[in-house]
C-alpha cells in the first residue's frame, strides 16, 4: 500500500501542479465518499491536477455556472479534498485559487455504491473516433497466487504514477485505467503426473 508522503516533497514543475500536495490521501469518511461520486467533482479534482484554479477558471472549464462549481468546491473543501492554495486581488476582490490536497486518493469506500465505478466513469468518458490508433484495451486472465497478483498491483499503482508524472501538454486528455481482481474464471483440475 502506498505511504503519504509529506508535500514539502512535492516538487511544482512541468509534471506537477504548480501549488504543494501529498503524493497520497485517502477517502474514507461517507462525507468524503460520497463527495466523491459526482461526476463533477472528479472532473474538478483532475482539472487541479494541472494546477490551482478559481472558480471562474473551474466554470469556464466546465462549461457551468460559477455558482454550480461553486458548490461542488465548497463541497470538496468541506470534506478535506481540496484547499485554497493562495489568494489574488482582483478588481479589490479576492479570488481563491483551489488545489488538491493529494495527488493520487486512496478510496476506503465506494463512491456511488459499486465497486467497478471507475470502469463505468472510463465508459462514459471514452471518446472513440473511426480509424484512430486509440483507445485500446486489453483483458488477461491467469492462475496465480494471492501474494503475485498483490505484487503485480503495485506495479500497476506505479505505472498509473509514471503516466501521472508526464509532463501536460497537447489538447486531449488521455485517460488511464488498469486493475488486477478476483474472477469467476474456472480452473483446470490437474491431472494425474502434473506437477
Amino acid at each position: 500500500m502506498p505511504t503519504k508522503k509529506p508535500a514539502e516533497a512535492q516538487e511544482p514543475g512541468p509534471d506537477a501542479p504548480d501549488y504543494e500536495l501529498d503524493d497520497y490521501v485517502t477517502a474514507e469518511t461517507p462525507e468524503q465518499i460520497k463527495a466523491l461520486g459526482d461526476a463533477t467533482r472528479k472532473t474538478i479534482l483532475a482539472l487541479l491536477l494541472d494546477r490551482a484554479a478559481t472558480t471562474t477558471h473551474l466554470a469556464a472549464a466546465l462549461g457551468k455556472p460559477k455558482g454550480t462549481v461553486g458548490y461542488h468546491l465548497n463541497v470538496l473543501e468541506d470534506v478535506g479534498l481540496i484547499r485554497v492554495v493562495r489568494t489574488a486581488k482582483v478588481r479589490a476582490m479576492t479570488e481563491k485559487y483551489y488545489g488538491r490536497v493529494g495527488r493520487t486518493i486512496l478510496y476506503q469506500g465506494v463512491p456511488g455504491g459499486s465497486k467497478l465505478f471507475m470502469l463505468q466513469q472510463a465508459m462514459d468518458e471514452v471518446v472513440i473516433e473511426e480509424g484512430a490508433a486509440l483507445p485500446m484495451f486489453t483483458l488477461r486472465h491467469l492462475r496465480i497466487s494471492q501474494e503475485r497478483a498483490v505484487e503485480f498491483a503495485a506495479r500497476v499503482i506505479e505505472l498509473s504514477e509514471e503516466f501521472l508524472a508526464l509532463p501536460r501538454e497537447g489538447d486531449t486528455v488521455w485517460g488511464f485505467v488498469a486493475g488486477v481482481y478476483p474472477t469467476d474464471q474456472p480452473v483446470l483440475v490437474a491431472e494425474e503426473g502434473d506437477e
